[in-house]
């Protein structure tokens, strides 16, 4: 009985994500196809979320008890809340910002991962974190290389490779989830 139920949720569900499947490869696509459009838009959501975070802690600023905590907290919103609203009204500077940040990131995570990956040596596995730190690394390096003028391609680029390969990969589990359904009918 369990196996009927979970496949009927499963024939419900699949029709909506080869949908979204559908719909995120048509954005990856549109968001490589222009890329600064769409790193303003990730720099206009990420700014939204500084200044809601902002308005949080300003409001958790007078539930605090005591003086020197209330400070910290009126001080840390009022840092989010500036900085959110500087890259709201300033867009693409805040894309070089962020596009900078990108580039430190994805370096520190490289060299992590090299290290980490040097001493995991004697575990099966550990030449796939040897790769993937040195790609890390490479990416970051190749940011940082070029930035400031990277900011215009690179936030952008990179959110729709990830929503590209995520579709694509959603699409595939679907279609899979389809073929299995399918059979137990």
């Amino acid at each position: 009985m369990s196996t009927t139920s979970t496949a009927g949720i499963l024939r419900e569900s699949l029709p909506w994500s080869i949908a979204l499947s559908v719909l995120m490869i048509g954005a990856g696509l549109l968001a490589i196809a222009l890329p600064t459009i769409a790193g303003i838009a990730v720099n206009i959501f990420v700014a939204w979320l500084l200044v809601f975070s902002g308005i949080v802690h300003l409001v958790f600023a007078w539930q605090t008890h005591s003086k020197r905590g209330m400070l910290w907290e009126l001080l840390l919103g009022a840092v989010y809340v500036f900085i959110g609203g500087y890259m709201l009204l300033h867009p693409l500077l805040g894309l070089v910002s962020l596009t900078f940040a990108l580039a430190a990131y994805l370096f520190a995570e490289g060299i992590l991962e090299l290290v980490l990956s040097f001493r995991l040596r004697p575990i099966t596995g550990w030449g796939w974190l040897l790769f993937d730190g040195i790609l890390t690394l490479i990416l970051g390096l190749m940011i940082w290389r070029v930035w400031p003028w990277s900011s215009e391609w690179a936030i952008g680029m990179l959110v729709g490779v990830s929503m590209l390969f995520s579709g694509v990969s959603r699409l595939m589990l679907s279609l899979a989830a389809r073929r299995m359904v399918t059979k137990l009918a």
